[in-house]
């Protein structure tokens, strides 16, 4: 599997922050202090924004008095590069090692409609091979 180019990597708060304004399709610093689950200041949530801006993970307009935050990248996208360094970091790039351990991990969660969904995918993987 070829590498992918070099990315930006995220901070916690970062990737907490990143969540919220995928969640929300655009947020203030006011939107994501109050989504935040722990207490940050205000400042220190300007800052991240304006740090994701400059990373362009976000891309920001003026609207009156403040910036209104809006992901560049879809969060399809930007999940799929995060899967990429999930199985580079922690599965030597192997899906099937990764796939497995989620499946331990979240099988008696999933129910029959997920687990025939994901059947059906794996079949669809093998129809276009």
């Amino acid at each position: 599997m070829p590498r992918p180019a070099a990315e930006p990597s995220l901070s916690r708060r970062e990737r907490e922050v990143m969540d919220i304004v995928h969640r929300l399709g655009e947020a203030t610093v006011a939107d994501v202090l109050e989504e935040l689950p722990d207490a940050a200041g205000y400042n220190a949530v300007r800052n991240t924004l304006g740090i994701l801006a400059k990373k362009k993970h976000l891309r920001r307009r003026r609207d009156g008095q403040c910036y209104v935050y809006s992901p560049i990248v879809p969060r399809v996208v930007a999940g799929r590069g995060a899967a990429r360094r999930l199985l580079r970091t922690f599965f030597a790039e192997s899906p099937r090692d990764a796939i497995l351990t989620l499946l331990d991990l979240s099988a008696a969660e999933l129910t029959d409609g997920e687990l025939d969904e994901i059947v059906a995918r794996v079949e669809r993987s093998r129809e276009e091979r």
